[in-house]
């Protein structure tokens, strides 16, 4: 289906942060799949837990026990706030498992009024009915019939409004991302994330948090919502559980889960022993004190070297956003002109909302590459000025 506004390059292999053409041709990778390729391309421990598994198993259904399964929940709970987790194989069924959970814990109290979501603008879950719902980009709707009830967006400041909305009696759940991500990488503050927790305990109401882009190491923390020091009831994470491997998973406490009893959800391929083995291999890296301390350094030097590209060109770039590295660059010259320019220099970005630019390189990178990176966006930079 004609679906994707696609750049005609393509790809015939990887390693570390570069993607290779199949005629040699090697590009500089800062936009990792999406936030997915978090560890690089051929990652050796990837590779290896997806080669043992294959030899072994890649699917029963959850009609049956997956040891795996077992495995890497227990690493995502003993990592996180959470008590459960359901498996999907993308975010946005993990966003979907998220907000079913969340109108069923109102339900299963006798509370069946309570089934608003509220969100904000400028979010993105997903693309199935709920998530384009629950995000509210009137692009993403258009065509798909009316809005289903049950969703609202408010403006990403607007405290008041938020406050009055959580005090909804209707109200089952707030949704958002940390730090967004297509929505032009605008991380909320931390106080403020530590306001709304305690908004929606005061009220009872769920706090949904997604970090299918921001979470897993890339904002320097294991999860980006740590920076505050709070806990949600439920999370939706994918993009780099996997390293590449498509999974996802909504991890919940006891409590946000409780609704969710059997035959309430299931997925065919959620949890496959395939996905399961690679997740744990990534996520056993992903943690790793190492990776979060390199992250940390890297990321310190990446913005104070894109400060630096910024005070050179004040005509194309206007501020630099995000955290860690999840890293937005929001520019005075069109955002997908500017795309293209970075792709003549053999550097791979990201496009975003409110004309920003997403740099999701590979946590893996180094501070040579960094450098690099920053290199090519001034040669971009120069490019776009001269356009």
């Amino acid at each position: 289906m004609g679906v994707y506004s696609r750049t005609p390059l393509a790809f015939e292999r990887g390693e570390g942060v570069r993607l290779f053409t199949a005629d040699g041709e090697a590009y500089l990778d800062a936009l990792a799949g999406i936030a997915v390729n978090a560890l690089g391309h051929s990652h050796p421990k990837l590779i290896a837990a997806l080669k043992a598994q294959a030899d072994k198993l890649w699917h029963v259904s959850n009609i049956f026990t997956i040891p795996e399964q077992v495995k890497l929940a227990s690493a995502l709970t003993d990592a996180t706030f959470a008590d459960v987790v359901f498996f999907t194989n993308s975010g946005t069924e993990a966003i979907e498992c998220a907000i079913k959970a969340a109108r069923k814990f109102h339900w299963a109290r006798g509370q069946e009024e309570r089934i608003d979501i509220i969100g904000f603008d400028g979010s993105f879950h997903g693309r199935t009915l709920a998530a384009v719902n629950a995000s509210g980009n009137a692009s993403y709707l258009e065509g798909f019939g009316p809005r289903m009830p049950g969703f609202l967006q408010l403006k990403f400041s607007d405290h008041e409004a938020l406050k009055a909305a959580i005090a909804s009696p209707t109200t089952a759940a707030v949704i958002l991302e940390p730090v967004q991500g297509e929505g032009g990488a605008r991380a909320v503050p931390d106080s403020c994330l530590r306001e709304l927790r305690a908004l929606c305990d005061q009220y009872g109401v769920l706090l949904i948090l997604d970090e299918v882009q921001c979470g897993f190491s890339r904002t320097g923390k294991l999860f980006a919502h740590e920076w505050a020091g709070i806990e949600p009831d439920i999370m939706a994470v994918a993009k780099a559980l996997g390293g590449g491997f498509p999974v996802g998973a909504c991890l919940a406490t006891a409590r946000g889960a409780s609704g969710m009893t059997p035959g309430s959800h299931g997925s065919t391929y959620g949890g496959n022993p395939l996905a399961m083995a690679v997740g744990l291999a990534a996520v056993e890296e992903l943690s790793s004190p190492a990776l979060l301390d390199h992250v940390a350094e890297v990321s310190g030097y990446f913005t104070q070297q894109l400060e630096g590209l910024k005070a050179r060109n004040p005509d194309v770039v206007e501020e630099i956003r995000g955290r860690g590295l999840l890293i937005g660059l929001k520019l005075k010259t069109p955002n997908r002109e500017f795309m293209q320019h970075a792709r003549d220099e053999k550097l791979l970005i990201a496009g975003g909302g409110d004309n920003c630019v997403r740099l999701l390189p590979p946590l893996v990178i180094s501070v040579d590459e960094v450098r690099e990176v920053v290199e090519k966006l001034d040669r971009a930079c120069a490019r776009a000025r001269g356009a």
